[in-house]
């Protein structure tokens, strides 16, 4: 191919005998032959056809063949003058250039199939699958025509975006901003900002602020000074619910796993060395910061035990029945990452709404515990006032207070609010910044079906046969309203007693215990009366702590004393009379504080058990139910 372009070239210099015009003519049917050569006729047409230079290609005209040949060797469509017969000499070395590039690549890859086959015939098909790989690599690369369109999608997408959420605005952004835990943020802070951070369990019911403080804290920590963080200490969140794994290994976001050769998803060139491939997790991503598990309890108890060993070793190890220490072809970083391990020295942070006893043992061995608190009315409001000043809207007297009646959540407090500010955002069309009307609120009770977290209320009143006992169901305690009824058997001695069933069969026997205590006390058999004990709500009792309560409401039914209706008792009544220790009295004191109550009579053995902040509620200390009787009726027991 190079003899027959150096022919050409040297027709220029054919001698007088050849006119020059003959000699271009000539010049340009040779390049015409060896264009033909490189592409093959057929192609040389449908070329010139897209390119609409046939008529030219076909003209008598020397110049407009030229104009045409030039089109076709660098594939332009755009050139439209007709060159003069000077221009013509100037062209054609240009476009003997052009096809001299050509010829050499063609033959560099020509060159370059010869040596591929000759290296397939003298190796083994193993040897050949690398080659051909190496030689993909080198010339094409990861990307193709359908990866970069996916990737230019994904990157206008990243361009359009939604104003903020609402929620993106109420979220605090600092310590100070979150309500009602104070004592808990504190205990956390001093925790984490310690020259020797420990570990810690945060348990409380659902929105009351647990992953908010645990991000904000560890912000604080790194503005302390001599804090044990660094300023680009990581926050890694993950939730223990959602959290999926492989008992195989193959698949462990949290600690990190092996990607085996024969496992899909390994790398092509580490999988067809026989290398498996360690993969760092979320653990390794949280070195040197805080690895937050929203919903610990909800972990797999197998990962919670594998997650304990990460917490003494500081370090992940990987296993591989496919690594050999040996291999040459193994690279370094996978060689240390098998043989000393991923670093993984973070401080784990877990938040739960289980109860403690829920919990591995082991890992709350290793944490230091901390209780939040659920919120009150009070919190509430001002959780509602501060959301409406990030918001810049007014709220109509009352909003507030209403909110607070249907939700003792912060997160559903804000959802609550930004939902009736959407509804003022519509009805003001967009125009003026809108005030939250007691409407607005309103309209959002209804359409989501609402009611009111607290259907009780205490009052100053007294009535007879009802008061108020204390339950607690996870971290929330509540109110329950017990009611007795006590009429003459028709009968002496035939008298029946009541209860109703769904309460429980420990809150049953209590009925009778308190049976015991009043026949100890007043001499009066019940067995003589008709007596019908209620717990309002059908709420069921899970323990013995309603037996006060039950004692109270029947004796207050058969001495027709009036109970003041802000009172509430918990306790476990021995048939004795003696009031016994019983659990959960924060969660009951806090209870009976939502419903209004201001006095709560628990057991004296429960007096450690009394917060400091008793949140505007007297509680009081006893030992039997004849010190409740003489407190509540004000007169001993007759």
């Amino acid at each position: 191919m190079k003899g027959i372009l150096e022919k050409i070239k040297n027709k220029t210099d054919l001698g007088p005998k050849f006119r020059e015009f003959e000699q271009l003519k000539r010049q340009v049917n040779a390049f015409y032959s060896v264009l033909a050569d490189l592409y093959g006729s057929d192609k040389i047409v449908l070329r010139a056809g897209k390119l609409n230079v046939l008529k030219m290609m076909r003209s008598e005209n020397l110049a407009e063949q030229v104009l045409a040949l030039k089109k076709l060797v660098f594939e332009d469509p755009t050139p439209d003058t007709v060159p003069s017969t000077e221009e013509i000499p100037a062209i054609l070395d240009e476009i003997g250039e052009e096809l001299a590039d050509i010829i050499a690549r063609r033959t560099v890859e020509d060159d370059l199939d010869k040596k591929i086959n000759e290296r397939m015939q003298q190796r083994h098909e193993e040897y050949v699958r690398e080659i051909k790989m190496q030689i993909i690599k080198e010339n094409t690369g990861p990307e193709n025509a359908q990866t970069l369109k996916k990737l230019a999608i994904l990157e206008k997408l990243d361009q359009k975006n939604l104003t903020r959420r609402a929620l993106d605005v109420l979220r605090p952004s600092s310590i100070e901003q979150i309500v009602g835990q104070e004592r808990p943020v504190r205990s956390l802070l001093s925790k984490l900002a310690s020259p020797f951070p420990q570990h810690i369990l945060l348990y409380g019911p659902p929105g009351v602020g647990k992953t908010t403080a645990a991000r904000l804290a560890l912000e604080a920590a790194r503005a302390l000074q001599n804090s044990p963080f660094n300023q680009d200490a990581p926050f890694i969140e993950v939730n223990g619910t959602t959290l999926r794994w492989d008992p195989r290994e193959s698949t462990n976001p949290l600690l990190g796993s092996v990607h085996d050769p024969i496992y899909q998803g390994a790398r092509r060139d580490l999988a067809d060395s026989g290398i498996p491939e360690p993969k760092p997790g979320l653990v390794t991503d949280a070195h040197s910061g805080v690895l937050f598990i929203d919903e610990i309890g909800e972990l797999d108890p197998i990962l919670q035990s594998k997650l304990l060993k990460v917490l003494e070793d500081k370090r992940v190890y990987f296993e591989s029945s496919y690594y050999d220490p040996a291999d040459t072809n193994l690279p370094r970083y996978i060689k240390k990452l098998f043989e000393e391990g991923a670093p993984a020295d973070f401080i784990l942070i877990g938040a739960t709404t289980r109860e403690p006893e829920e919990i591995n043992p082991a890992i709350r061995s290793r944490c230091a515990e901390i209780y939040f608190e659920p919120l009150t009315p009070a919190d509430i409001r001002e959780i509602i006032y501060q959301a409406a000043k990030r918001l810049g809207v007014s709220l109509e007297n009352g909003v507030a207070d209403v909110i607070a009646e249907y939700t003792i959540e912060g997160r559903k407090a804000v959802n609550f609010l930004a939902d009736a500010y959407a509804i003022a955002c519509y009805k003001a069309g967009g125009n003026n910044q809108p005030v939250i009307a007691l409407d607005d609120v309103y309209e959002v009770i209804q359409v989501s079906r609402m009611t009111p977290y607290v259907c009780r209320r205490a009052s100053s009143e007294g009535e007879v046969g009802r008061i108020f006992g204390l339950g607690v169901s996870g971290f929330l305690g509540s109110a329950l309203e017990i009611e007795a009824m006590v009429f003459p058997a028709g009968r002496k001695g035939g008298g029946v007693i009541r209860f109703n069933e769904t309460a429980g069969s420990m809150a049953k026997d209590s009925v009778f215990n308190a049976a015991s205590v009043l026949r100890k006390l007043t001499g009066r058999d019940l067995h003589d009366y008709d007596v019908h004990v209620n717990v309002v709500g059908g709420g069921r009792i899970d323990g013995p702590s309603a037996g006060v309560a039950i004692f109270m409401a029947v004796y207050s039914a058969l001495e027709k004393f009036p109970i003041p209706q802000d009172i509430a008792v918990t306790g476990e009544l021995s048939i004795q009379g003696k009031v016994k220790a019983v659990g959960g009295v924060p969660e009951k004191i806090y209870g009976a504080k939502q419903c209004g109550v201001k006095t709560v009579y628990v057991p004296w053995e429960n007096k450690k058990d009394v917060p400091a902040d008793t949140r505007g509620v007297d509680v009081v200390t006893v030992v039997s139910v004849e010190e409740i009787i003489r407190y509540v009726f004000k007169k001993p027991v007759q």
